[in-house]
């Protein structure tokens, strides 16, 4: 069973497995640790990850990134409109709503949703880690940030489920690296009510995310989370993309802006130059045909840079300074500041957050891999296969949460919503709404504070219809009980609901008398004219409860069951036409690879090989086979390709073989010349050791040796007269057949063991003398007193035994 945890990234993802008593994080198949958050449509197949990298820029129109930006999206949100369209290569559309993306696939136009690419993203990082530990990954915990809404985190869940993975948990970012901090830890303090607090200070590619978490001895809180959406790598690079257009437009009289594959060379451009300058005070910028043929060049000083970027780092303290309020400590209260993300080693922003607190700021994570390792930490806590050391964990709801519903005539004062989930509230977390009807009923839930959203996102979540409800017995309101579920994912669910009747029942008891009392000896008996005891009939009052289950229609944003199958059925179609490309291509490679290497040795490691009717018809046939591969056999089906190979082969290998035989013929023949003289001279050996072995079995022996000599040495012979290029008339596996079956015949015969000599008999008095006992040589004994003989030869015994046992591991 596969623990997995994918850091789910907007520029690049990590992949880290529970493995070997630790976690590891795992290689794609160019050796790198991060795999490019990209997907990509050629006319033959997908292409995915670092495939998507390469190609990226010579098919511009038909790559998309930002994955996790607009996961979940409504297309006319107008901070998908404003903000992460300039970041997409490919045309955007509106599909039913959701953003949809235009291609050019298998040579015609065809549109994804959004979900659908993260699925075939998540297929690709399932690839790799199959491939890592070589068995099928099902199994995975998902990194999201914090900000998600329901929409996003249910995509998200779509989309694992299209891929054919299963989602154990949506874990935020910040609580995952909290995790993989305080698991680690055994410091911690032992009183949960005096915990360690900690910020853990997320600034990633695309967003900033700060957590205040109390840590105590095996378990985490999260207490505050706090965001700044638009602040993160690329919008620094951005900063450095429009100095440096306006650089260009004055220095080379283009315009860079005007140019989205000119804008898209110079925005990689620049990430490079933010990367050097955050170890450097000055960067270059080189860029070759960023477009017009021409290239550009210019410098930059980090002092500059930070100048340019002021108003971004006048909004560092922003989220740090919301996260404090809301947890309710001050700078003192926090114990370190621990530090992940790419984007955290710009040194102005590490200045900025180390002033705010006013102490150094902690690296003791890794800062790329810190998220992916907290959620294989997490997938291993859900696991049964792994044993993990007790961590409780209660991460923290970013949104406030209410129901509405309408009200009924029968109860006029009644309120029409209620704040159910308040913000941060824990998660997991289950509530129980009461409500009084008669007739089926609806439940709404929304987002209670808008402000708090991505701009642009609907607060809608989600419709409930509460099925089956009527009135009581006697025709009055009925209480129903609706379970309202905040689940691991971070996701609002309605499950369940069921009607509640209180029924009062009254059971009278059988008439009891008055049992007499124990009398004292010294008491005066009762006269018997004294009233008899009274009956006395008892009354119990019993309040039943009864519970009827009622089912509950949910209507949220989670794709249709029969929908999520058709997009699996899709995806899965992908990857076999992905498969049988590859294949295709596999099979292609090594028909022109037999026709170079073959053409080549022919001509001269092959040669005396070749029969000289044969070497001119040959040549020609590779020749024609490499003008066929770069004309019409440049789009040939993977069959063709092997069926040429296999033409090809039926000249070729014989020539292989002949070459081969050549080489391992001599080395096959020593072997058994060797062999067939140490037998022949230990069957004539005349020494003491051999003396048991009888004359006619090393006579056997002697002619077994000779008969093979003979063939052997005719089999040579008959080859010698043969040209190299013929057919050879012995093979070397023949030869080391014939020296197996000589040894098998003479090894039990030559290497026999001597047989031990028999026992000489010993001398005794009497008839036994007579008849001549065998002698045994005198051995000294030890007396042993007779009340202690028991005990001897048990000792003896129990030390035989001891010696006798062993440990096995």
């Amino acid at each position: 069973m596969s623990v997995v945890g994918f850091d789910f990234g907007n520029l690049q993802s990590v992949i880290a497995v529970a493995r070997n008593r630790g976690i590891d994080v795992v290689c794609n198949e160019v050796s790198n640790r991060a795999t490019p958050s990209l997907v990509s449509f050629g006319p033959k197949q997908r292409y995915l990850g670092e495939a998507a990298k390469t190609q990226e820029i010579s098919n511009f129109k038909n790559t998309i990134g930002s994955l996790k930006r607009i996961a979940g999206r409504m297309f006319h949100d107008r901070e998908v409109q404003e903000t992460e369209k300039k970041y997409i290569n490919a045309e955007l559309v509106d599909e039913k709503g959701q953003i949809g993306v235009k291609v050019q696939y298998l040579g015609e136009t065809r549109v994804f949703t959004s979900t659908q690419l993260v699925a075939m993203y998540f297929t690709k990082l399932k690839e790799i880690a199959s491939a890592e530990l070589r068995i099928p990954v099902s199994d995975v915990v998902i990194s999201v940030p914090g900000w998600y809404t329901d929409f996003q985190r249910r995509s998200i869940l779509d989309a694992a489920e299209i891929s054919g993975l299963n989602c154990l948990r949506l874990l935020n970012d910040t609580t995952a690296s909290a995790l993989g901090y305080g698991i680690t830890k055994t410091d911690l303090p032992e009183d949960k009510e005096k915990p360690r607090y900690v910020a853990i200070v997320d600034i990633g590619h695309s967003n900033y995310s700060v957590a205040i978490v109390a840590f105590s001895k095996g378990q985490l809180s999260v207490k505050a989370t706090a965001y700044d959406r638009h602040f993160g790598g690329r919008d620094f690079d951005q900063i450095l993309v429009d100095h440096f257009a306006e650089v260009c437009k004055e220095k080379y009289r283009i315009d860079i802006q005007s140019n989205p594959k000119a804008l898209f060379r110079l925005r990689s451009g620049c990430e490079k130059v933010k990367k050097v300058l955050s170890a450097n005070s000055q960067a270059p910028l080189n860029v070759e045909n960023v477009m017009n043929d021409v290239d550009v060049s210019s410098m930059i000083k980090r002092e500059d840079f930070e100048n340019l970027a002021l108003h971004l780092l006048d909004r560092v303290h922003v989220p740090l300074e919301q996260a404090l309020k809301e947890s309710g400590l001050t700078k003192e209260d926090i114990h370190s500041v621990e530090m992940v993300g790419g984007s955290s080693r710009i040194p102005a922003v590490k200045e900025r957050i180390s002033q705010f607190f006013g102490k150094e700021l902690n690296f003791t994570l890794n800062q790329d891999e810190a998220i992916a390792r907290g959620c294989a930490f997490q997938c291993a806590i859900l696991s049964p296969v792994f044993k993990v050391r007790d961590f409780s964990i209660q991460d923290a709801y970013s949104y406030p949460i209410k129901v509405k519903w309408d009200n009924v005539p029968e109860i006029p004062d009644e309120e029409s919503e209620l704040l159910v989930f308040p913000k941060l509230n824990a998660i997991p977390s289950t509530k129980i709404l009461t409500f009084h009807r008669k007739k089926p009923f609806d439940i709404e839930a929304h987002y209670a504070d808008l402000e708090a959203l991505p701009p642009g996102i609907n607060s809608w979540i989600g419709r409930f219809s509460v099925k089956n409800v009527e009135p009581s017995e006697t025709d009055d309101l009925s209480i129903v009980k609706v379970k309202a579920r905040l689940n691991l994912h971070g996701i609002l669910s309605v499950d369940s609901a069921n009607i509640v009747e209180e029924v009062i029942k009254e059971e009278k008891e059988e008439p009891k008398t008055t049992e007499p009392q124990a009398m004292d000896t010294d008491q005066q008996p009762q006269d018997p004219s004294d009233e008899a005891p009274k009956p006395v009939n008892v009354k119990k009052v019993k309040k039943i409860v009864k519970k009827a289950d009622i089912p509950v229609v949910s209507g949220t944003s989670s794709l249709d069951k029969s929908i999520i199958s058709l997009y699996r059925e899709n995806e899965a179609q992908m990857i076999s036409t992905d498969k049988l490309v590859i294949d295709t291509e596999t099979q292609k490679n090594a028909l022109e690879e037999y026709v170079y290497d073959m053409r080549a040795k022919v001509e001269s490691t092959y040669s005396v090989y070749v029969k000289p009717d044969e070497k001119d018809t040959f040549l020609k046939l590779l020749n024609d086979t490499e003008t066929w591969l770069y004309d019409e056999g440049e789009e040939a089906t993977k069959s063709v390709y092997v069926s040429k190979l296999n033409d090809l082969k039926k000249f070729g290998d014989p020539i292989v073989e002949r070459s081969r035989e050549a080489e391992e013929r001599p080395k096959a023949e020593k072997q058994l010349r060797d062999s067939i003289q140490s037998f022949m001279l230990n069957a004539t050996n005349n020494e003491e050791k051999f003396a048991h072995i009888s004359d006619e079995e090393k006579k056997s022996v002697v002619d077994k040796a000779t008969q093979v000599l003979h063939w052997l040495d005719e089999k040579i012979s008959s080859q010698a007269k043969l040209q190299k290029y013929d057919k050879p008339v012995v093979h070397a596996h023949e030869i080391l057949k014939e020296r197996d079956a000589l040894v098998q015949y003479c090894t039990p015969i030559i290497f026999r063991p001597k047989p031990k000599p028999e026992p000489k008999p010993a001398e005794t008095s009497g008839t036994q003398g007579a008849q001549g006992a065998q002698e045994t040589p005198a051995t000294p004994q030890t007396e042993t007193p007779a009340t202690e003989s028991g005990s001897a030869k048990d000792n003896n015994k129990k030390e035989t035994a001891k010696e006798s046992e062993m440990d096995v591991d």
